[in-house]
């Protein structure tokens, strides 16, 4: 490996419906974000819902994270243990952070941090995020599904609760969307270098990511890979489209990176694909991959922890 090496990679999710990542209600209806590509409108979820689900994996699986969500507040609402430390906190190091602050406001932060035993002067109001992401966007088009459901009629004796929250029952409508979707990461793993575990540890949370987009009291969505391309190389962009999965009848496929592999357009030993993409290759293809030295996997997990430990 040269000194200097760049993961790009693309996780394609199952099909399922979703009725994640929701805009503001009209009226009693629950919006889908979309946007449109080409002719149609195409459900999204957004990078920032990815991260923050990541932030929650990250700490499940153990690393220290600094922010967290708080479920019972009026509002959307994060609380976080100290201001940021990219030495001490996962999701500080590969997120990065802003700290709103100038003129006064920066001295008092930094009388704060030295009273702390903290090196004030070095300290940053500001840090890029090591981990590049997109947002995600459905495969299939967004065909107005609406499904409906009743919201009962809060009928308790007022001698038990004296709040109610309604006073009659009423029909809710939500947006849904049966569909894959797709998003793309990005690592410079010269910047990761200070953590290899944690990005080990990152590399492993993609593999399992889940409840991303809200939603999570009443829609299980996965956001793990079902299928997924990985490039690691000295290069500066992925050099394929970071869209590019198409499921025909249920059937995944990635037509411009195999297609470019077979016919020579890209570095073989740079790129790894796994997942159900692989389990849907004909063996004709399957074996020219494999000869022309092409990382191919059945599990997702299975791949990402193989490029971990190249790391």
């Amino acid at each position: 490996m040269t000194h200097r090496q760049n993961l790009f990679g693309t996780v394609l999710t199952y099909t399922a419906p979703s009725a994640n990542y929701r805009g503001e209600s009209a009226e009693n209806r629950a919006v889908i974000q979309k946007i449109t590509i080409g002719r149609f409108e195409h459900a999204i979820i957004s990078p920032e819902a990815l991260r923050n689900a990541l932030r929650e994996t990250l700490a499940v699986l153990g690393l220290p994270c600094n922010r967290e969500r708080l479920d019972d507040e009026e509002q959307l609402a994060v609380q976080f243990k100290d201001y940021p430390d990219a030495e001490r906190y996962a999701d500080d190091f590969f997120m990065g952070w802003l700290v709103a602050a100038s003129g006064k406001d920066r001295k008092a932060i930094r009388d704060e941090l030295q009273a702390k035993g903290r090196d004030a002067d070095n300290f940053s109001f500001k840090r890029d995020s090591i981990l590049r992401m997109n947002m995600a966007v459905a495969v299939e088009p967004f065909r107005h599904d609406t499904v409906f459901t009743q919201s009962p009629l809060d009928a308790t004796d007022k001698t038990i609760k004296s709040h109610v929250n309604d006073t009659s029952s009423n029909l809710l409508l939500r947006e849904t969307a049966v569909t894959a979707y797709q998003y793309p990461f990005a690592l410079n793993l010269a910047d990761c270098a200070p953590h290899l575990d944690w990005t080990r540890v990152l590399l492993a949370a993609i593999g399992q990511l889940n409840n991303a987009a809200g939603n999570h009291a009443r829609s299980y969505y996965e956001m793990a890979p079902a299928s997924l391309v990985l490039r690691l190389t000295p290069q500066l962009v992925a050099g394929f489209d970071t869209y590019g999965f198409r499921i025909d009848d249920g059937v995944h496929r990635l037509p411009e990176v195999v297609e470019g592999l077979l016919a020579g357009d890209y570095p073989p030993e740079e790129f790894y694909l796994g997942g159900k993409l692989i389990k849907d290759m004909d063996d004709a293809t399957r074996k020219k991959l494999e000869e022309r030295g092409v990382a191919l996997e059945r599990s997702p997990q299975r791949l990402l922890a193989t490029v971990a430990g190249k790391l």
